[in-house]
């Protein structure tokens, strides 16, 4: 949750900084932008803890379950055995709060398979956990 909040606050600035300078060169009307970019920063501070409470995962005995969101509730079913490859990554802000993002690439371009935000020894379990499930029903196609 923390890598999206640094994120959104600091595209916030930069967007409260840029409209404060052409309020400074162009007048007064570009305190539209500046209340915009304000706006941008509170709603992304609001809504994103919203979001993080929302996602979750569950393995049972033949697949994966990623649910997210709560207005938009999506319920994701994974098949093992549809599991192409399991990607972990890290961005610098992640590496030094310790989470990662998981990725599981099926073969549907439209399957809804990311996890964000989660912690880093959990990720790699979780990786480790994936891919031996994913060969051993693989193997029987």
């Amino acid at each position: 949750m923390v890598p999206y909040l640094v994120r959104a606050v600091i595209v916030g600035a930069v967007l409260v900084g840029l409209a404060s300078w052409a309020v400074a060169e162009w007048g007064a009307w570009w305190w539209i932008a500046v209340a915009n970019a304000a706006v941008y920063i509170v709603w992304h501070l609001v809504l994103i803890p919203f979001q993080v409470r929302n996602l979750g995962w569950l393995e049972t005995d033949n697949e994966l379950l990623l649910s997210r969101g709560k207005m938009w509730h999506t319920l994701t079913v994974i098949p093992y055995g549809r599991i192409q490859f399991v990607d972990v990554t890290s961005g610098p802000i992640g590496r030094a709060l310790g989470l990662k993002n998981l990725i599981i690439n099926t073969a549907s371009s439209t399957s809804n398979s990311r996890l964000p935000g989660v912690p880093a020894e959990e990720a790699d379990a979780l990786r480790e956990r994936l891919a031996v499930k994913a060969r051993e029903r693989m193997s029987g196609l």
